[in-house]
């Protein structure tokens, strides 16, 4: 086992590594947050023997809060240079790595955090902890690291609008019946069917599993050039003296930190005038 500041990795076996993420107080993204997982993201491609990855997270009331405004402005640093963006270059290289990935999600996962868990190849929840939201049109933004095209392949046309007009918070039930994620299961029982598949899926042929997931990638995965479309959208929108207005005060209510207003963040959201 090897932490980096903010992800611990568990080498469970040669063949399936979980991947615990850790940045209190309420698991935000942030800038070295994309560093550290664009690292791993080169481990994970150059590893031989990897075959599957689990996310979790270390904080059962928040799988990944969403992204942390107080660090908007920052210049996102990188261990390699790349032509996209940094979290679009970790989405889409996660995407298309042969190794399978899974997202165990417990607690809050909404903006930037349900774009990571959407990026992940399977998303199993706690049918009672977990909760999804897609909050940025609340603040006058659109998703901007894949959430439009990645809900809009699993959920339909219909049900991405209301997730993305709504900005509101939707249980693991929900999220379930929309294709938002592939389960939600019962929380006590949450781990071990995680564990059991990431275990099953290591066991099997490393080429046969590189060679269906790139298949399946032919019509499951969005095209670079649409989530940098989206991504152009979503920074004019940033910087709106609406929007800047708007975070504002919704980070003088709370925004980014532990209480209620994070906790039931779809609610309050909402009622920012």
């Amino acid at each position: 086992m090897n932490s980096n500041n903010q992800f611990t990795v568990n080498r469970k076996t040669p063949a399936y590594w979980r991947i615990t993420f850790h940045n209190p107080p309420i698991n935000l993204l942030d800038p070295d947050t994309i560093f550290e997982l664009l690292t791993l993201t080169n481990q994970i491609e150059t590893d031989p023997e990897l075959k599957v990855v689990v996310f979790d997270s270390a904080d059962p009331e928040f799988f990944i809060a969403h992204f942390d405004m107080a660090r908007a402005g920052e210049k996102q640093k990188t261990p390699k240079e790349s032509d996209l963006p940094p979290f679009i270059d970790f989405t889409t290289r996660l995407s298309r790595s042969s190794v399978v990935s899974i997202a165990e999600i417990r607690g809050r996962a909404r903006g930037i955090g349900s774009e990571f868990a959407l990026a992940c190849d399977m998303r199993f929840a706690s049918k009672e902890k977990a909760i999804f939201g897609q909050p940025e049109v609340a603040v006058g933004v659109i998703p901007g690291g894949g959430a439009i095209e990645r809900l809009s392949r699993l959920a339909g046309r219909a049900r991405a609008l209301e997730i993305t007009l709504s900005a509101d918070d939707y249980d693991a039930s929900t999220a379930e019946r929309y294709g938002w994620i592939n389960r939600a299961i019962p929380d006590a029982e949450l781990d071990g069917f995680v564990e059991n598949l990431a275990q099953r899926i290591s066991a099997f042929d490393k080429q046969a599993l590189s060679d269906a997931k790139r298949l399946i990638n032919r019509t499951g995965i969005p095209k670079v050039s649409e989530l940098l479309e989206t991504r152009e959208v979503f920074i004019s929108g940033s910087v709106s003296q609406n929007t800047r207005e708007k975070v504002v005060k919704a980070m003088a209510r709370g925004f980014g930190q532990r209480g209620d207003f994070e906790l039931h963040l779809g609610h309050h959201i909402g009622n920012i005038e």
